[in-house]
């Protein structure tokens, strides 16, 4: 039997941080229910079906309905603070190790531009756009940005740091800095590692030149994992959304199903 698009335990998790909907008080046909419009969500971004084409069978309404629901709960903030409850989660048992960091990026085509898209220097200056990642020590995503894919990946690194939420589920402080940073050669800076050490992190960074030997195979291959993850849901793979909230709320969504697959079952957990 084939597993559930959203199952009971992750459902539970998201259901109290969504707003309500309001049924329609002049009749009319009642609204579709909220966890069979996250279940359309989910199989677009798992598929990339066109929204006008989500098949009926599946009770989640028409695609418009479900991109709403997509654009209303990324305006709400649902996804974030989704995010910050299954990091939590994981934190709890043990499951995201702050004892390094690795960042790295990969671009994606992007049909019909739109926000945060730009001329792809390694495909011919078509339209693309550009995913950055952080993650723990063990290729946890951490935090993520989307830009234009001509934007070097330099000027993403301190927005990463600084975007990493303070992560919870041990006792004492939340934990939002990683004790070491590690990148390849397109993040060489001195003004970079100077502002890593300001906030306490040991900088690793690759410089140009120079011998081979940052870490790919020992510890920066966790973030092009992160990223492979990512781009496991088709809908990240090639970026058809036009409106950056909405690819950003499928990137956020993508990371909460990758933070769900790392949990233990409920039975397992302390």
């Amino acid at each position: 039997m084939a597993a559930p698009l959203l199952p009971d335990e992750l459902w539970e998790l998201i259901k109290p941080h969504l707003p309500g909907h309001m049924a329609p008080t002049w009749g009319g046909r009642p609204p579709v229910s909220d966890r069979k419009a996250l279940t359309g969500i989910i199989f677009v971004l798992k598929s990339s079906i066109p929204w006008e084409m989500l098949p009926q069978e599946m009770g989640c309404g028409s695609g418009m309905t479900c991109w709403r629901r997509l654009r209303d709960w990324q305006q709400a903030g649902v996804w974030e603070t989704v995010k910050q409850v299954l990091l939590d989660h994981l934190r709890g048992v043990d499951k995201v190790d702050f004892s390094r960091a690795a960042v790295d990026s990969a671009s994606v085509r992007s049909f019909g531009g739109g926000e945060k898209t730009g001329p792809n220097p390694t495909d011919r200056r078509k339209p693309g756009t550009k995913h950055h990642v952080i993650t723990d020590a063990g290729g946890i995503p951490l935090a993520t940005e989307v830009t234009g894919a001509n934007r070097h990946d330099s000027t993403q690194l301190l927005r990463l740091v600084d975007a990493i939420p303070p992560v919870a589920g041990k006792p004492g402080r939340p934990r939002k800095r990683p004790d070491e940073l590690y990148a390849d050669r397109a993040y060489d800076s001195d003004p970079h590692r100077h502002e890593l050490r300001d906030r306490h992190i040991q900088p690793h960074l690759a410089r140009r030149n120079e011998d081979h030997g940052s870490g790919l195979g020992v510890y920066r291959w966790v973030s092009e994992r992160a990223l492979a993850w990512l781009h496991g849901f088709r809908r990240l793979r090639t970026r058809y959304d036009r409106r950056a909230d909405i690819h950003q709320a499928f990137v956020t969504l993508a990371e909460c199903l990758i933070y769900y697959r790392q949990l233990p079952p409920a039975r397992a957990r302390p």
